[in-house]
């Protein structure tokens, strides 16, 4: 069970705020306290505290990152206009344009009715980042507030600490690493993963416990024999060990499927010097006391990380055998680790010329990434943008380019400039011609061909391209250039879809047509057509809603009309597959696409052999809904719930050669009680074998379950299900 923290009263928190307060800010402070404890009068939160805490608690983190008056003023004002009477102008009124517009960044927009929670989160965030843009302090304050709520989110319902942990792993720790705030990234990530998984958090709290005092010996021996031989040669330094925090040991393990018996480096020590020119020193001394472990050194310092990170890291073997990790670090450096962006107030007085308009940048880059796009494709794409691993390339002239790792010279083009993708032909990779979906690598110097002759991007790059930068300048100039293409290639598509899923006839009804386009916010078909056709509207996304909207209506009719006729019932075979409106009809599963429960189904009705089952997304399909004689023949089938059948499904296993490796997987099968009907086995020159099955299974599920099962056999590369010549 969590345990809960200790209440304070409002009393005790002010006095604790108002001691890290100077004198000269110490009366406005008092006042926005006083102000917001009237307010929030009556209120209370559900630990059963006077809700001012909340805000107090959330002023007192902004003074321990050193965070100037209004910011401190704007947390303790924060949450007024959202739950209380006080407005937006009272608070400026009262507190200044500043305050206001920090308090307004971080209000919610909760007065307002969204169709989706998606679109309500994307609002909340879209508003947020816009503030953000104009003033870095808005994130900073809401980091606090987020980070407060997290420490007592033991008062929530299991539901909302869930949907909060999620959200906090997926935007706010990863906002806060953005901002260079590691602490705050840190505190964040335990407290959810507390949340998520407390079996996993628990078991390494445990571990870490057990072996505290084993622990502590190692680092003080490291500590004491790097201390000696600096202070040898002359270097003044602060060296300070700590056990890695409990999410980074957690990804460690589980994804990289590890035993704590197989983690040794959970430790890491710091060493602070005073000088640049000592951080090379150093690193050149713990390499004569510690044997470093090859391909872990890396260089911050002269490639800083985005969030404006430095110092050296290397992995070195201690004298018992365990790797641990040194990070080699100035003071200010240190100081910009533990504070990230919040250091230029601390230290600083806030972020000026330069430094200002490169702490904005990647903000303003992300908002403009994101404009014109689905609710739900916005929070995807921000959490993509925030949560990446980095590699660092170099353009010819030595400039140093951050990418998200797996990004390909595409991404690389359009990072420099789109009128660079837009033109380009080809790429060189350190001084090699290079195919355009080569994966980057740290230090690749990158050269990208272009020429005037060039139509412009290719739609296919739109699925090589790892970044939401080069996907959005992409579909930007398809939007522009090819209106026409655009609108045929998204007419088709969509009535194909349409066809498919039997919407066709309701979605082309006059009526029905002009209810939808109006929640797409569209004007005309043309313009939906467009949009899906350059890939503004991604055609799942625009069949979902149509769906969703189509059935809204139809619901609506039966309740104004209910004296309707009863639909044809829907007629079912020993096959398991309901046909609607047919009875007793002869039932084939088509050998293209091999469907079987789980997978979505639609039948083609065949005057000599029945009804032929094939999966919706079957090229088959997609050909046949394409030709307007055969379009009429498709007709609406399902599963039934539940089935005791079997039914045939061909599968491809890679793996690597090896005595043994068929039986094994055979027994998995086995094991499962599933049959394995035919088989194949092609041994490769390059020593790999390729085997193809056919299996029976009683759906999706199972199937499912016995390919993740094959993919941790030893030597198996990976497996895929096979459509004809087609697999997934």
């Amino acid at each position: 069970m969590t345990e809960k923290p200790k209440m304070q009263t409002a009393e005790e928190l002010f006095d604790i705020l108002i001691k890290n307060v100077s004198e000269e800010d110490k009366p406005e402070v008092t006042r926005a306290y006083e102000y917001a404890r009237k307010a929030h009068k009556g209120q209370f939160r559900k630990s059963g505290e006077e809700y001012i805490t909340h805000p107090l608690h959330v002023a007192i983190i902004l003074s321990e990152i050193g965070l100037d008056r209004t910011s401190m003023v704007a947390a303790l004002l924060h949450d007024c206009v959202e739950d209380t009477d006080v407005t937006s102008e009272a608070v400026e009124a009262e507190f200044g344009s500043d305050v206001v517009r920090l308090v307004d960044g971080v209000t919610k927009l909760g007065k307002i009715v969204y169709d989706s929670k998606e679109e309500a989160q994307m609002e909340d965030l879209r508003r947020m980042f816009i503030a953000m843009a104009k003033d870095i302090r808005v994130i900073i304050i809401k980091l606090c507030d987020r980070l407060h709520n997290m420490r007592t989110s033991m008062f929530w319902s299991e539901r909302k600490q869930v949907e909060k942990s999620l959200e906090t792993m997926e935007i706010y720790a990863p906002l806060a690493n953005r901002l260079g705030m590691q602490n705050m990234k840190w505190e964040l990530e335990d407290l959810s993963l507390k949340i998520l998984d407390p079996i996993g958090y628990n078991e390494i709290m445990s571990y870490i416990s057990d072996k505290e005092q084993t622990l502590e010996v190692f680092l003080e021996g490291v500590q004491q024999n790097i201390g000696e031989k600096l202070r040898d040669a002359g270097i003044k330094c602060e060296i300070k060990g700590r056990v890695k925090h409990v999410y980074s040991i957690y990804r460690k393990l589980y994804g990289q499927n590890l035993d704590f018996s197989e983690v040794y480096d959970i430790c890491a020590m710091r060493v602070i010097v005073d000088d640049l020119s000592d951080c090379y020193n150093v690193l050149g001394y713990v390499h004569d006391i510690y044997k470093p472990v090859p391909g872990r050194f890396k260089d911050y310092i002269s490639t800083p990380k985005p969030n404006g990170y430095q110092s050296l890291h290397t992995v070195v073997i201690g004298r018992e055998g365990i790797p641990f990790e040194i990070q080699i670090r100035t003071k200010a450096m240190h100081e910009m680790a533990e504070y990230g962006v919040a250091a230029h107030w601390k230290y600083k007085d806030g972020l000026h010329g330069r430094q200002n308009e490169e702490t904005f940048a990647w903000i303003r880059q992300l908002l403009e990434n994101q404009q014109e796009t689905e609710a739900q494709e916005f929070v995807t794409n921000i959490k993509q943008d925030l949560f990446v691993d980095e590699v660092f390339v170099f353009t010819p002239k030595g400039d140093v380019i951050n990418l998200p790792s797996g990004s390909t010279p595409i991404d690389f083009a359009y990072e420099i400039h789109s009128a660079v993708g837009n033109k380009m032909v080809g790429a060189k990779v350190n001084n090699r011609i290079v195919s355009l979906d080569y994966e980057l690598q740290n230090g690749d110097i990158v050269q990208i061909t272009t020429s005037k002759e060039v139509g412009g991007p290719k739609r296919d790059w739109l699925k090589i391209a790892k970044t939401n930068t080069a996907r959005t300048k992409m579909k930007q100039w398809f939007k522009k250039e090819c209106h026409e293409e655009n609108v045929e290639r998204g007419k088709t598509d969509l009535d194909r879809e349409l066809r498919i899923n039997f919407l066709y006839t309701d979605f082309y009804n006059e009526a029905n047509n002009k209810v939808i386009l109006q929640k797409f916010n569209i004007n005309s078909m043309e313009e939906l057509y467009a949009s899906i056709g350059y890939g503004g509207t991604p055609l799942s996304k625009a069949l979902n809603k149509i769906k969703e909207e189509i059935n809204k209506i139809n619901k609506a009719k039966e309740l104004e009309n209910p004296n309707r006729q009863i639909a044809p019932k829907k007629g079912v075979s020993s096959s398991g597959v309901y046909v609607d409106g047919i009875d007793n009809c002869l039932i084939k599963f088509a050998k293209c696409c091999s469907p079987i429960p789980g997978d979505e189904i639609i039948g083609f009705i065949s005057r000599t052999q029945g009804v032929s089952i094939h999966r919706k997304s079957c090229d088959n399909v997609r050909k046949s809904l394409e030709n307007p004689e055969e379009a009429g023949k498709w007709i609406k089938v399902s599963w039934q719930n539940s089935t005791k059948n079997r039914y045939s499904t061909d599968i491809k296993i890679e793996t690597k050669t090896r005595i043994g490796v068929y039986v094994e997987v055979l027994n998995i099968f086995a094991n499962m009680k599933i049959n394995v009907s035919k088989m194949n086995v092609r041994d490769e020159i390059d020593g790999h074998s390729i085997f193809y099955l056919t299996v029976d299974v009683t759906g999706v599920e199972q199937l499912e379950l016995a390919m993740s099962r094959v993919r941790k056999t030893k030597g198996v590369l990976d497996v895929y299900r096979k459509f004809g010549d087609a697999e997934e």
